[in-house]
């Protein structure tokens, strides 16, 4: 029995690096138990797990899988019902953002920030591709900085194409393990590449017709770094399913909501046009950012839908 990292798992194989330095396709062998959660995959990138290897049939086995200290999930894109971890065990996750071709949406960033606090993952933005941009979209990528950064979230501007501003991102990445998402085309391949050339990751380009880019990474794997850190590079992700996740709980990862919300005239507030709500005030008065507070009642509202739909 030896104990290894998944570095990589595509479903039906995952390749485990063995604490030994070996580099091993498994198999799972028996059904894991994984706190009731309803997961498309047992096994995820970053996982600890326990190999027995059959020199006989030349075949490894995953038999044991140590406690993880967090993951992150989203909604399986098939089943509607179950959830697929997309990786354990990070130190912090980055979500790479581009404000032209394509656009990232506030959106999607608040979602990706809800997830990471939610599963206690430090989460932080790295804004790509700077040497594009124009006057327009400088003071635009500008406005996009200061409200993540007003909001108590680090900010990085990079350029793959140039390597602007990598060094202070390398600093930030030496010795953790760095979950790497963002949607298709923001550069994220492109980015782990100039940070590491030795990975040779496969890139796309820009589909013109719907300035998105074209998927790349089939499946989430770990690629180990010269500065001893580590990058998961996930898939391209369209949107994030909030799961495991009560309406009333969601101030609670939006750090500029939450320390408001203690002045909120009702303990089961939920800052949505309850009377005496310290947050809506703070909204109003232009303490919590209006585009935040928007994007908070979206999430909310589908927090509650979803809510309904179990019952």
């Amino acid at each position: 029995m030896e104990e290894g990292l998944v570095i990589k798992s595509t479903g039906s194989f995952s390749t485990v690096l063995l604490n030994s330095g070996d580099i091993v396709e498994c198999k799972v062998r028996g059904k894991f138990r994984l706190k009731d959660i309803k997961t498309t995959n047992p096994v995820a990138v970053g996982d600890r797990v326990e190999v027995e290897v059959d020199a006989d049939e030349n075949t490894s086995w995953i038999v044991g899988l140590n406690e993880r200290k967090n993951y992150i999930i989203r909604k399986s894109i098939n089943l509607s019902k179950q959830f697929h971890i997309i990786a354990s065990n990070m130190d912090q996750a980055l979500v790479v953002a581009t404000v032209a071709s394509p656009r990232t949406s506030t959106g999607f960033i608040d979602r990706f920030l809800v997830t990471a606090e939610a599963y206690s993952i430090p989460p932080f933005i790295v804004f790509n591709k700077v040497d594009l941009l124009t006057e327009e979209t400088r003071a635009l990528q500008d406005w996009f900085i200061n409200l993540y950064t007003k909001a108590g979230y680090e900010c990085f501007e990079v350029s793959a194409a140039t390597g602007e501003g990598l060094d202070v991102l390398l600093e930030k990445l030496k010795g953790k393990i760095t979950l790497f998402t963002g949607h298709s085309g923001t550069g994220k391949s492109t980015l782990i590449n100039t940070i590491d050339p030795q990975l040779r990751l496969r890139t796309g380009i820009i589909s013109v017709a719907h300035d998105k880019g074209k998927h790349t990474t089939t499946f989430a794997e770990m690629f180990q770094l010269k500065n001893g850190g580590a990058i998961i590079d996930t898939p391209g992700i369209k949107e994030l399913g909030l799961v495991e996740m009560e309406p009333e709980e969601l101030s609670s990862y939006f750090p500029d909501i939450y320390k408001y919300q203690g002045d909120c005239k009702y303990t089961n507030c939920v800052h949505d046009g309850e009377p005496g709500c310290a947050v809506l005030q703070a909204a109003e008065d232009g303490n919590i950012e209006a585009e935040r507070y928007t994007n908070y009642l979206a999430i909310l509202g589908d927090l509650k839908e979803q809510k309904q739909n179990l019952y």
